[in-house]
C-alpha cells in the first residue's frame, strides 16, 4: 500500500511504564476512499547526529563516539536507537496512534551514551516504517508498507532525561562482567563500605593519590 504517509507530531515521557519509555505520536494518512483495517508495523528508530550543532563540552564528551572534532565530517553516521513493533487499529482517511519505545541506560549502549552527552537541544531522530497493510473495500487486501515510508522529528534532550530520571534519578548505570563484580564485591566486603558509591569513590581517590605527578 503506497499511498500510506506518516508524520511524528511529538514526543513524550511515560510517567507509568515499567521501565523508561518514550511515547513517539503518530498521525498515519490514507486515501479517504480506502478503509484500512489494520496496521502490522515495524518501526526502526535512528539518531541523526550531523543534523546538529555542539558546545565545545559536549564535543569532547562526544569522543569515545565520534573521535576528534575535526574527524566529525566522517564520522558523524546515524546512531541505531531502537526497532519495535506497532499494530495499528483500523481507520478511515487518517488515525493518531502512540508509538512506545523503551529506552537503555546502559552505557555500553551508543544511544544512551550519546543522549548522556548531551546538555540540552533537541536530537534529530528519523522514524522508519515497514510491515503490512491490511485495507480495502468488501475485506481486505494484504500489501506490504513500502520500506521508503519514514518521518522525522527533533525531540528534546529534557525529555529523555524525564523518562531516564523517572526510574533512575541522579544516577548512571554500567554493566561489568562477573569476576570483576566478584572482586568489587570482595573489596568492599573487606573494607566494610556501605555501598557501591563509597566504594567507587575511595577507588577513585586511590587510584588519584597514586597516579604519579607529571
Amino acid at each position: 500500500m503506497t499511498a500510506l504517509s506518516f508524520t511524528c507530531t511529538g514526543v513524550r515521557a511515560d510517567p507509568y511504564a515499567a521501565v523508561p519509555t518514550l511515547v513517539f505520536r503518530l498521525r498515519i494518512t490514507a486515501p479517504a476512499d480506502t478503509r484500512v483495517h489494520a496496521l502490522a508495523l515495524r518501526c526502526q528508530l535512528r539518531i541523526e547526529p550531523g543534523r546538529r550543532s555542539y558546545a565545545v563540552p559536549e564535543g569532547e564528551r562526544l569522543t569515545d563516539l565520534f573521535g576528534e572534532r575535526e574527524r566529525w565530517a566522517n564520522t558523524l553516521h546515524p546512531i541505531q536507537f531502537a526497532t519495535v513493533p506497532l499494530l495499528v487499529p483500523g481507520f478511515t482517511g487518517e488515525t493518531e496512534t502512540d508509538l512506545p519505545v523503551p529506552c537503555s541506560y546502559d552505557l555500553e549502549v551508543a544511544s544512551a551514551r550519546y543522549f548522556r552527552a548531551l546538555d540540552g537541544g533537541d536530537v534529530p531522530v528519523l522514524l522508519l516504517f515497514s510491515g503490512t497493510a491490511f485495507a480495502g473495500p468488501g475485506g481486505f487486501q494484504v500489501t506490504p508498507v513500502p520500506w521508503d515510508k519514514e518521518a522525522s522529528v527533533r525531540m528534546p534532550v529534557r525529555v529523555w532525561r524525564e523518562a531516564i530520571d523517572q526510574h533512575f534519578p541522579g544516577c548512571g548505570w554500567l554493566r561489568l562482567p562477573d569476576d570483576l563484580m566478584d572482586g568489587l564485591l570482595a573489596y568492599r566486603s573487606r573494607r566494610a563500605l556501605p555501598s557501591w558509591e563509597a566504594t567507587v569513590r575511595e577507588l577513585l581517590a586511590a587510584a588519584e593519590v597514586a597516579e604519579p605527578v607529571r
